[in-house]
């Protein structure tokens, strides 16, 4: 059915911090691959920088023409750890799924993280719960999955304050 509409999505799976090798050696082999990533606020030493992480960790995004590409030579791929597949055949990607990651990146080819709240930097925000409870700031920005960063203004500056997410509200 999908065979005949031309290449599928389909995952693969690569080895531990192996999704860059396998993506440029499927790439040698002229299939079209799909790596989204997101910018991750890390804190190091009072210095906060972002880093190109892959949206899902050891897994790209592979298209392959069942009836006319090889898609056998991709489970001895170098990076590769398996092609996901249902039983003997790879197993295809719902349609919609790569379209709508590939809508979400912003112009420098980030997927966009779309946090809990939605909120921007700059945005006033309100804390709900914790030692800093019921303080008003401004939301600084995502750290991780779990954890935002917000300013609140304390003696005469702005400090910045790493919390739980579930903790911050739009003010």
């Amino acid at each position: 059915m999908s065979e005949t509409l031309g290449p599928c999505w389909y995952v693969v799976q690569t080895q531990v911090n192996g999704e860059a090798k396998a993506v440029q050696n499927l790439q040698r082999q002229g299939y079209e691959i799909y790596l989204p990533r997101y910018l991750m606020c890390r804190r190091h030493a009072r210095k906060v920088d972002f880093v190109a992480k892959p949206l899902f960790p050891r897994y790209v995004f592979v298209a392959i023409d069942l009836a006319t590409q090889r898609w056998r030579s991709i489970q001895s791929t170098f990076g590769v750890s398996h092609l996901i597949c249902n039983g003997d055949n790879p197993a295809p990607v719902p349609e919609g799924i790569v379209g709508a990651l590939k809508a979400r990146e912003d112009d420098k080819g980030f997927v966009k993280m779309l946090g809990r709240s939605a909120l921007a930097p700059g945005d006033r925000v309100r804390v709900l719960a914790g030692a800093f409870m019921d303080n008003a700031g401004l939301f600084n920005g995502v750290a991780d999955r779990d954890r935002v960063t917000i300013l609140l203004e304390m003696l005469g500056r702005k400090v910045r304050v790493l919390l739980d997410a579930n903790m911050v509200v739009a003010a």
